[in-house]
């Protein structure tokens, strides 16, 4: 795992953790925040796969 995915996830897990133990619950600014984090992993991981699946695309030989 990227540590770009590792931090983002750390961040996430810190809002969460917090939401869980405040009384108030989690505000509008919170559940924004954690939304762009989870966008961001998913961005990330999404980025990850294509450069794989296209680096192994590359190392085909297909005989020509």
């Amino acid at each position: 795992m990227s540590p770009e995915v590792q931090y983002l996830m750390i961040l996430v897990r810190g809002h969460l953790a917090r939401a869980r133990n405040e009384e108030r619950g989690v505000s509008a600014v919170e559940w924004v925040i954690i939304a762009v984090a989870v966008a961001g992993i998913a961005i990330a991981i999404a980025a990850t796969i294509e450069t794989k699946i296209n680096d192994k695309a590359d190392s085909l030989n297909l005989g020509n």
